[in-house]
């Protein structure tokens, strides 16, 4: 070894505390790099690759009835490249060990396997053979979660009657990656699951014998989507058709985009700051390890080392630590990531999820955790290698005294020699005093972060199921019914009270902005399904209008008072302009919203009704349920309370995971800030407390000097955090703004408390260090100095 890197391992032993704090916010960072930039590259290799080989269809189109000659004419537009035409249907389910109906959506496939779009991969068991046309293949989530295998069997309700359906395989599809029933935001594979039948099968039950009630298209290469849709559409108005989308609207494709899209977001926000926290560490240790090594770097240049080999040393001292750092945040990264990775493919049903550390991310961790290093050293090394040898060889000239504050307005023996001293320190030394006030800050702002998302978390939930939804069950019907069927639903067992809705399909057009959607029409008097704002404010519905949700105006470029244009989707297929009367800004989704009177006159109908909701005695529920299973015209049920777990398992589950590893490493992050900071100022003053100690000052004397000093930074650094917190919070809810959910910006009482609480443990812990290593000071060694 030369004789630099001897002292470098010397250096690094001397300052092995802040080295060690140095090496666990790296980690923080690289780990959080590396896990999350990993997770978003293989959710997107994966997507891409199972779309590809297993023909995700590019247009996907839901209508009424077609013959099936009609798809020679499809086939013919330009842009085609193949059509597949299908059956599709929701059913009611009985699931053996459930009490609450179940719903399932029926997709036809042909009686022997070819390839087709949105091809199934078979995880257990076989393909339905040929004339068994109670056979059926059933999603792999729906299978897990009520232990359903190949050989058992369910039963359904099939136009009207209850069937058994047989199972003999359990499939995957590009189409139900996330699995989710249409119209909820949420999956529950415990009570609803995607099932394939025989297409002879299914044509014969519902009446579809020759014909299609959906169809799927991938597209020639440069095919003008748009244009495709267009046509599309035309072509099967006289057919029912509801609207044809592209894979963006497609429900799980949608929802699987933006997840991915948030991680991207995710992981580029959470490792900048703390890189950025390990350029601002180095700098703090370097700066004062090259204050304390002037006679030590005047020595080597006068033994001949250059500048470039000074400065090279101190910057190898930096880049050390960070390899350090590296090494270790790759180790936790690969664990956390996998652990992640794993908590995906729960809710991801793709047929092969994994965890690859691709080595351009590690690469890039590498890269930009040594330029983090570089940035915080450039300054300390630039400081070492401009010392002349001559000036170098003699102190620091000392400190330009003066009167201070506290004397010059007369209120210095109103504070005892202790609190004299600190205060003194403090206003010589405001450069630096700054720095670690806003080091702390920094920590204190990550904490806030932290918390935020449990607070954000806990006010969707206040809002959407305390306030927002207020009924126990929603009841959808497989098509629109007259408004007296209310009436029906009030007379079962245990109904207390009925409020009935209508879900229209349409399309709303402002200017060349569009978007296909459904418009929601509610009794303006009910009190089980309301329109509440992120604030709580409870919105009445106006007699005529349309309220939409802001992010839907958004997308719309829509304010309040402006027409729209309202294609409707079924039905007669109307076209009216109606005004935007409102906009309310809602957490989840996006909404129309329409008095169920005016949409019923949109419509052209007279008071019919798609969903109802029911306030009910829990005593009768069972009894409810059981009525309900047995009624044909019922396609769905659906049950907040079940949403609300489904909620917990989906968003809330990997959310909460992913901050609690975040709140960690901003634990690591305070307590490496908190303790820097003593420790610098440690070896600052190592002189000056001997000197007091010789003097007579006793041990918890200066103990409190020099933690006071500390503790005063705390306490000044801490609302500076929050301050910081709130406006990393605020720029989080804009980040993070998506169809799916959009983020409140609320921090409770209780994250400030825990942001303190932990802040002040951190500074508690390195008191104690600093304390101990007080008890230990070699007075004599200390006080030496070169004359």
């Amino acid at each position: 070894m030369t004789a630099l890197n001897r002292k470098l391992v010397r250096d690094l032993w001397h300052l092995r505390g802040q080295v060690m704090a140095i090496v666990l916010v790296v980690a923080c960072g690289v780990a959080s790099f590396v896990a999350l930039r990993n997770i978003y590259r293989s959710l997107i290799v994966t997507q891409q690759t199972y779309y590809g080989e297993y023909r995700f269809a590019d247009v996907f189109v839901q209508l009424k009835r077609a013959p099936e000659r009609l798809a020679t004419s499809l086939r013919e537009i330009d842009g085609v490249a193949s059509v597949q035409t299908r059956i599709v249907a929701n059913v009611t389910l009985e699931v053996p060990g459930l009490n609450e109906p179940a719903s399932g959506l029926l997709v036809s496939i042909p009686d022997q396997r070819v390839p087709m779009l949105n091809d199934l991969h078979i995880k257990r068991g076989r393909y339905i053979e040929p004339g068994h046309q109670d056979e059926i293949l059933i999603s792999s989530a729906f299978s897990e979660k009520n232990n359903l295998n190949p050989g058992d069997s369910i039963n359904a309700i099939i136009n009207g009657r209850w069937t058994k359906l047989n199972i003999v395989g359990i499939a995957l599809s590009p189409e139900f990656v996330y699995e989710i029933r249409p119209g909820d935001m949420f999956p529950d594979p415990r009570r609803f699951g995607v099932m394939w039948m025989n297409r002879e099968a299914l044509g014969t039950a519902f009446n579809l014998d020759g014909a299609f009630n959906n169809i799927v298209l991938s597209l020639a290469p440069g095919a003008s989507e748009q244009t495709v849709i267009e046509r599309l559409d035309n072509l099967l108005i006289e057919f029912g058709g509801l609207g044809a989308y592209n894979r963006e609207d497609q429900t799980s494709n949608h929802f699987v985009t933006n997840e991915i899209a948030e991680l991207q977001v995710t992981g580029t926000f959470v490792p900048g700051v703390f890189l950025a926290v390990t350029a601002f560490l180095i700098h703090l240790v370097l700066s004062r390890l090259v204050s304390t090594q002037r006679e030590q770097i005047a020595v080597l240049k006068a033994f001949g080392y250059g500048n470039l080999d000074i400065g090279l040393h101190y910057w190898k001292l930096a880049v050390v630590a960070v390899m350090g750092g590296i090494i270790l945040g790759t180790l936790v990264g690969w664990y956390f990531g996998l652990s992640m990775t794993e908590l995906y493919a729960e809710f991801f049903r793709f047929p092969v999820l994994r965890y690859v550390m691709n080595p351009l991310v590690l690469g890039a961790a590498v890269l930009i955790s040594l330029g983090a290093a570089t940035i915080g050293a450039i300054r300390a090394v630039r400081k070492a290698v401009a010392l002349p040898p001559a000036e170098s060889m003699r102190p620091e000239p000392p400190a330009r005294y003066q009167v201070g504050t506290l004397e010059r307005i007369g209120l210095q023996r109103l504070f005892p020699l202790a609190a004299r001293i600190i205060i003194r320190n403090l206003e010589r030394n405001p450069i630096k005093a700054i720095l670690t006030t806003f080091g702390i800050a920094l920590a204190t702002s990550l904490l806030i972060v932290g918390f935020y998302f449990f607070d954000a978390i806990d006010q969707i939930i206040a809002i959407q199921f305390d306030t927002k939804f207020r009924h126990d069950l929603a009841v959808t019907f497989n098509e629109p019914r007259p408004s007296r069927v209310r009436y029906d639903l009030a007379n079962l067992p245990g109904v207390l009270r009925v409020e009935p809705a209508r879900l229209a399909a349409v399309r709303l057009r402002s200017g060349h902005y569009s978007r296909r959607t459904a418009i929601m029409g509610i009794d303006p008097q009910g009190e089980l399904h309301r329109i509440v704002d992120v604030d709580f404010r409870v919105f009445a519905l106006p007699p005529e209008g349309l309220v939409l949700t802001s992010e839907l105006a958004k997308k719309l470029n829509v304010k309040a008072g402006d027409i729209i244009t309202v294609e409707v989707l079924e039905g007669e297929r109307l076209i009216q302009q109606i005004p935007v009367a409102q906009l309310v800004d809602e957490l989840l989704g996006l909404g129309a919203y329409m008095n169920i009177e005016a949409l019923n006159r949109l419509l052209n109908e007279a008071g019919t009704i798609s969903t109802a909701y029911l306030l009910v005695d829990p005593n009768a529920s069972q009894e409810l349920y059981t009525k309900i299973k047995s009624t044909p015209t019922v396609s769905g049920v659906w049950i907040p309370s079940v949403w609300l777990a489904s909620f917990n398992e989906t968003i809330a589950r990997t959310m909460g995971t992913s901050t609690s590893v975040i709140i960690f490493f901003a634990c690591v992050i305070a307590f490496g800030m908190v303790y820097n900071g003593a420790r610098i100022a440690l070896s600052e003053r190592g002189r000056e407390l001997a000197s007091l100690r010789v003097l007579g000052f006793s041990l918890n004397e200066i103990t409190v000097m020099l933690l006071g000093e500390q503790a005063m930074l705390t306490a000044m650094a801490i609302p500076m955090g929050y301050a910081i917190g709130f406006a990393l919070c605020f720029w989080i809810t804009r980040a993070v703004d998506t169809e799916l959910m959009r983020l409140p910006l609320v921090l409770s009482n209780k994250t400030f408390v825990l942001a303190f609480l932990i802040v002040c443990s951190a500074a508690l812990l390195s008191g104690l260090l600093i304390r101990w290593r007080l008890r230990n000071l070699d007075l004599i060694e200390v006080l030496k100095t070169r004359e």
